[in-house]
């Protein structure tokens, strides 16, 4: 793959982006969005849960039609705001299937690394992200 980032290009995608809202909660889409989390974490100080969904396998290929929750959610998310992360949003499937596995959430803003989201540093072809071993 070409177009690859360096982790200190990113991070500064990161340091630079700024929310409009205060979150209670940042939601990592595991286990993409968990570093992404991490990351946010440090700028906003706000407590992470994952959300344990499974649709694509660690080369990137679909491993079912549609995505599954693979672990119960363990968190109280009714009437909070939240940050929805996740590194990649392609067809966006997950994020949709998150959006109503949390529904009764006050209010939730999405994040991407890569894609369409209400905040992402890049919306480009894909690129491997530099924390991916």
């Amino acid at each position: 793959m070409s177009n690859n980032k360096t982790f200190e290009e990113v991070l500064q995608k990161f340091r630079e982006i700024e929310f409009r809202e205060t979150f209670d909660v940042i939601v990592a889409i595991a286990n993409g969005g968990i570093v992404p989390a991490a990351i946010i974490n440090q700028k906003l100080d706000v407590e992470i849960k994952l959300l344990k969904i499974n649709l694509r396998d660690t080369l990137q290929k679909p491993k079912y039609d549609s995505p599954k929750l693979v672990s119960p959610i363990d968190f109280d998310f009714k009437d909070k705001t939240i940050l929805l992360v996740e590194d990649r949003i392609k067809t966006g499937a997950t994020v949709k299937f998150a959006l109503e596995l949390l529904s009764g959430a006050k209010q939730i803003k999405t994040f991407a690394v890569n894609g369409t989201a209400d905040y992402s540093l890049y919306d480009e072809d894909c690129f491997r992200f530099p924390w991916i071993i």
